[in-house]
């Protein structure tokens, strides 16, 4: 399980699409965990969250996660700190039963400057592909950049576990966000000794039928070369 988290315009987006194309689709999927429903609103924070962990031989991206709740909850004082406080302690729990399940988790912090979150707002106004990453709250959720960097050092430094590490990204340059990424979900995969699943047949009976169908493949074409009109010879 793959966790990104950033603020607005810190490339969460683009490390899917850069990062994680080269995944078969066929074992990857990626969710996006914003404003809850009034149905999830109902429930445990964390309800919502548990039904997207990965089964087992797929990887789940979380393109902001359940660490939303420690994060904007808390800067909009959507809860009080109690709440948020003890929300840490879940949020071990929960990734330590994942771990015990054999996932394995990694997690993202794409850090970028003030003045490179401006830079990138600036790029979406003038570009027309990008003008739909335009949101109201862009300009509103930057006067509480000071908070939410408290916030995220306070959740990084509670819920960064050996078995659920944290790492911290310096991505105002695309090109070392990307590298970065690559080479610690690279490092992880091959340390998992992952390896293609033992054949459930029996392969040198397999190999004895290919070789007679192959016989018989050639066998045909000489007869049906040798058949009239096929040798070859002259006609009329």
């Amino acid at each position: 399980m793959i966790v990104l988290q950033a603020l607005d315009a810190g490339g969460k987006d683009g490390t899917v699409n850069h990062v994680f194309s080269a995944f078969n689709p066929q074992g990857t999927s990626v969710v996006s965990f914003k404003q809850p429903t009034p149905i999830e609103r109902d429930h445990d924070f964390l309800w919502r969250v548990h039904p997207h962990a990965p089964p087992k031989g797929w990887v789940a991206i979380f393109n902001r996660s359940h660490y939303e709740d420690v994060l904007i909850a808390r800067v909009h004082k959507l809860v009080d700190k109690p709440t948020w406080t003890a929300r840490y302690d879940r949020i071990r729990s929960f990734e330590s039963g994942l771990r015990e399940s054999g996932t394995t988790i990694v997690k993202f912090f794409l850090h970028i400057s003030k003045e490179e979150q401006l830079a990138r707002f600036a790029q979406r106004l003038d570009d027309p592909a990008r003008n739909w990453k335009i949101s109201e709250s862009d300009y509103a959720e930057r006067v509480l950049w000071d908070d939410y960097m408290e916030a995220f050092e306070d959740a990084l430094s509670a819920t960064s576990t050996r078995d659920a590490p944290w790492y911290v990204i310096p991505a105002n340059h695309k090109w070392f966000r990307n590298l970065a990424v690559s080479r610690i979900v690279a490092d992880t995969m091959e340390e998992l000794g992952m390896a293609f699943p033992k054949p459930t047949v029996d392969l040198a009976e397999i190999r004895r039928k290919y070789h007679a169908a192959a016989d018989e493949e050639r066998r045909d074409k000489r007869r049906e070369a040798a058949a009239p009109g096929k040798s070859g010879g002259k006609h009329g």
